[in-house]
């Protein structure tokens, strides 16, 4: 299981005890959540990656409404998950309860933008983008094209 990185939260604010998710996650919580999960899961935070989760976030519909403020929220909700043992199965039976099934091909897509943004994937990614695509039902030809334009998109010259 991936261990949750080393620091307070993604935007460096002081931690403030645990974060209250005392709502169930919204869709587009559960697509920020597997996209901080993916980018947490090498036991690092790129800042390539963390603006691309921002950049995501503040340009792509599904995210019209999104307060931003849950970001952070969310982020430290899941690295107190990627503590916990079973934390990884808890965070994927969050996601798919909030998640409508007309969305797993997009939060499969968001993380693999994430996921390639740094230039790299590692092995832990690799490992939990196909956990992904088991948890959210993903067809292999349809994540086969997925990664490969996200591929196309973080290409560089």
């Amino acid at each position: 299981m991936p261990r949750a990185p080393k620091v307070n939260n993604v935007r460096g604010l002081p931690r403030i005890g645990k974060p209250e998710m005392s709502l169930p996650l919204t869709p587009p919580d559960s697509l920020v959540a597997l996209m901080i999960a993916i980018s947490a899961s090498d036991e690092r935070l790129p800042t390539t990656e963390l603006l691309t989760i921002n950049r995501i976030v503040n340009h792509l519909p599904v995210f019209a409404d999104y307060d931003q403020d849950r970001i952070r929220v969310v982020a430290e909700m899941v690295f107190d998950l990627l503590t916990e043992e079973d934390g990884l199965d808890a965070l994927f039976g969050m996601t798919r309860e909030a998640l409508p099934e007309k969305l797993h091909e997009t939060a499969y897509a968001l993380a693999c933008d994430v996921a390639a943004a740094d230039g790299s994937l590692k092995e832990s990614e690799l490992r939990l983008l196909e956990e992904m695509r088991y948890e959210l039902n993903i067809d292999r030809l349809h994540a086969a094209a997925i990664e490969r334009g996200a591929r196309a998109r973080h290409a560089t010259v």
